[in-house]
């Protein structure tokens, strides 16, 4: 991971854990699925990133996605935690660890759920980056 790759992921996980109405209400942000941990959570995924550099400076396109996992009998309640999800990561600091954030833009959202299983909400972000 990169210098800014992990740049944007501790200010993606700090903007989601700092988030009150979502803090409250999750049990707790991982990298990756936890091992155990109580229903809703935030699992970040890995991310790709690519060049996103110019004549003058560094840069680098970060690809985000991140999934909520719910047990309650509807997604009614995992909606609710997507939007503020959605806000927190939207108020994101642009100045982190020697890199900017130039752009931040939504790029999808949708709900799944296995059969037997939790219900996952999953959200993607893409985040362009430029050196300090």
């Amino acid at each position: 991971m990169t210098g800014a790759a992990q740049a944007v992921q501790a200010a993606l996980v700090s903007a989601l854990e700092g988030h009150a109405p979502l803090a409250a209400e999750i049990g707790g942000v991982f990298d990756g699925p936890p091992a155990r941990a109580v229903f809703p959570y935030v699992a970040i995924g890995a991310g790709a990133s690519g060049d996103w550099s110019h004549k003058t400076g560094r840069g680098r396109e970060h690809r985000l996605a991140l999934t909520i996992w719910d047990d309650g009998d509807s997604p009614s309640r995992l909606h609710r935690l997507m939007a503020e999800a959605e806000h927190a990561i939207e108020a994101i600091d642009r100045d982190i660890g020697g890199h900017r954030i130039a752009s931040l833009l939504f790029l999808r959202s949708r709900v799944v759920r296995d059969a037997d299983g939790p219900w996952a909400g999953i959200i993607e972000y893409r985040a362009r980056t430029l050196e300090d």
